[in-house]
């Protein structure tokens, strides 16, 4: 007598089998990956309501002398960075006349106590009074000192630099 015997789970393709492993692994993978990538990118992340501040700096320069200002900043830009102080950029405005002879650059700080302590440092440098004595004759007077603004500012919540 001949049966027909089938097993009652069917046969298990062992090449079915290995593509769901596949799969199952694939996908396993990518969700770790994504919870990984988002945890690191939070953490990357700077809190608006931090203490992290900007700090803007415009210089007046006597009329004709904004080159020969950029020149000296280029050197002292290495000091700068040397002593903690983040410069985002330095600008020299184009086509304005009413900024014709000026020379601007932003820093980033973690905090005013930060940007105390790494400016206190940069002053504190041998190096730095040399530069201080060449600049001093480029940049406008006013009253009892150098025409120059500086403003800290905060970020706001939805600016895209924080």
């Amino acid at each position: 007598m001949k049966t027909n015997h089938k097993p009652a789970m069917g046969e298990l393709n062992p090449r079915k089998f290995k593509g769901w492993i596949v799969l199952g692994t694939a996908l396993i993978s990518f969700a770790a990956g994504s919870l990984l990538a988002a945890c690191l990118m939070r953490l990357n992340q700077v809190r608006a309501d931090s203490d992290r501040v900007f700090q803007l700096m415009v210089y007046h320069a006597v009329p004709g002398q904004v080159p020969a200002l950029e020149s000296i900043f280029r050197d002292v830009s290495r000091l700068q960075a040397k002593h903690g102080l983040n410069v985002v950029g330095y600008w020299v405005p184009n086509d304005d006349p009413a900024w014709a002879n000026t020379f601007i650059y932003l820093l980033a700080h973690p905090s005013r106590d930060e940007a105390k302590k790494n400016w206190d440092a940069l002053h504190a440098d041998p190096a730095f009074p040399q530069y201080r004595k060449q600049a001093a004759p480029l940049i406008e007077k006013m009253d009892d000192g150098y025409r120059v603004d500086e403003v800290y500012m905060r970020p706001t919540d939805y600016s895209a630099m924080k």
